[in-house]
């Protein structure tokens, strides 16, 4: 039997800290919820799904070379306060063949103006954003129609 696809799910900055992080904006559920929820939606959909969170913008670029060389499926890519400052993550996007999601629990454009840009945004295939949790289902749903 063939192995599943694999779908890497990136989480930037501050994403560790999500369940205690100003829920109002980000909501009750943890990283770690929204994993098993996205590892549960993956099976029924016949693809994996590797998560991982990082804090340090190096990893989420090596991450992004890595899902390439391992072909990966997709990317989906919650970069945090990385999408408004980093060249680095929109060249590595640029850089790969593997389609990359942006992803985002709030909506950015609703937010404070420094916000509104998106350097993942520009590289990416698509965005998914302001629908909380929801909003990963959603980039996965896609991602494994891809």
């Amino acid at each position: 039997m063939a192995e599943k696809p694999v779908i890497y799910v990136l989480n930037g900055p501050n994403l560790n800290l999500l369940g205690t992080r100003e829920p109002e904006i980000y909501g009750a559920d943890t990283l770690d919820d929204i994993a098993g929820r996205l590892e549960d939606q993956a099976q029924a959909l016949g693809v994996a799904v590797d998560v991982r969170q990082s804090n340090h913008e190096g990893h989420l670029v090596d991450w992004l070379h890595e899902a390439q060389a391992m072909e990966a499926k997709a990317v989906l890519l919650n970069a945090g306060a990385f999408t408004h400052t980093s060249i680095a993550l929109y060249d590595a996007i640029k850089a790969i063949k593997t389609p990359v999601i942006e992803v985002h629990l709030s909506n950015p454009h609703t937010r404070e103006s420094f916000r509104h840009k998106s350097y993942v945004g520009e590289a990416a295939k698509g965005t998914i954003a302001g629908f909380g949790a929801l909003s990963y289902a959603l980039a996965l749903d896609a991602a494994a129609k891809l």
